[in-house]
């Protein structure tokens, strides 16, 4: 990619709960809402003719957020060009995706009403989260819909290239003093971000292991190597005779793990058994489905994962985790 280091970066959400994740996605497209200012194309092209337009149709809107709106929506009809790149960090499958902005502004009212104002987008790459640094994700978690990616675009560009950025320890990284704006997600991502760089490949059969340990169970991990997709047995008595008799699997990678997986799992699970499958990643939406069919498997990603670690820490992970006694 030449000149990349002159290209453009925008940062884009799709709203606070995520509500156009799918249309990003799905649509190859991005979006911003203020449906009720309808067709922007129609507008001056200027800041004072979008303020004017965002007062009249929201003459709820505080006089200062006024501004910061209409510049939004300026940039985004105007100020956005061809070839620029995007960074879109999905609440969704917790992937920041990147992609290059393909096509001009369109008003389409109809495919998402709530996002009527649509440019055409290739995404190139989705790269997980915890592949970022600190820093990277705070410039990323911007309150604003739409904003410039400028700190850390070289971070955002060597991932496009598939390269690996330096990811310093979250200790070591001098933004962490920077203010999170939601503490909630921000604290599953550090945790998660210390499981993925500490805990890669058996170590993290051993983590799943410790928190069934602290929850009651005894528990037998299999040793480093093949071990026929069953990494952990837990159980409630000495022996393991009685049941309940969970069987786990571990992934510590952060793909998506598909239905073949979830299946060779059930497919060892035995009568009055359980199956577990915890991973660092995400899954997908068909081995979502057949484990909700089936009444004796749970599969856990890193979201579920966190209340346990929070609640169930003790000694030996506290350090690694960054967790201190309260």
């Amino acid at each position: 990619m030449n000149n990349m280091n002159n290209t453009t970066i925008w940062g884009i959400h799709a709203g606070k709960t995520g509500d156009a994740d799918t249309l990003f996605r799905n649509k190859n497209c991005i979006a911003v809402g203020w449906a009720k200012m309808g067709d922007l194309s129609v507008l001056e092209p200027d800041r004072d003719a979008f303020k004017a337009r965002v007062a009249e149709v929201y003459p709820e809107k505080k006089p200062g957020a006024i501004p910061n709106n209409a510049g939004q929506l300026l940039r985004f009809v105007h100020e956005m060009k061809l070839g620029d790149l995007v960074v879109y960090p999905s609440k969704s499958d917790r992937h920041v995706h990147l992609g290059r902005v393909e096509g001009g502004y369109h008003y389409d009212p109809k495919t998402e009403p709530g996002y009527p104002n649509v440019r055409t987008v290739k995404w190139l790459r989705a790269v997980p989260r915890t592949r970022f640094s600190q820093g990277a994700f705070f410039e990323i978690g911007s309150a604003m819909s739409l904003f410039l990616v400028k700190t850390n675009a070289e971070e955002f560009l060597a991932a496009l290239e598939g390269k690996n950025a330096p990811v310093t320890l979250v200790e070591q990284d001098q933004s962490v003093a920077a203010v999170a704006e939601d503490i909630e997600e921000t604290t599953r991502d550090f945790v998660l971000k210390r499981l993925a760089q500490e805990l890669k490949g058996h170590p993290f059969a051993d983590f799943v292991a410790h928190l069934l340990n602290t929850m009651g169970y005894r528990t037998r991990v299999s040793s480093a190597g093949p071990d026929g997709g069953i990494d952990i047995v837990a159980h409630r008595d000495e022996l393991g005779f009685e049941p309940p008799i969970i069987k786990v699997q571990v992934k510590s990678s952060e793909g998506s793990i598909g239905d073949p997986a979830v299946s060779s799992l059930y497919g060892k699970v035995g009568t009055n058994e359980f199956g577990l499958l915890v991973t660092l990643g995400t899954f997908t939406t068909q081995a979502a489905h057949f484990a909700k069919s089936k009444s004796n498997l749970r599969l856990i990603l890193e979201q579920a994962n966190f209340p346990v670690v929070g609640e169930k820490k003790s000694g030996k992970y506290s350090k690694l985790l960054g967790f201190c006694s309260v």
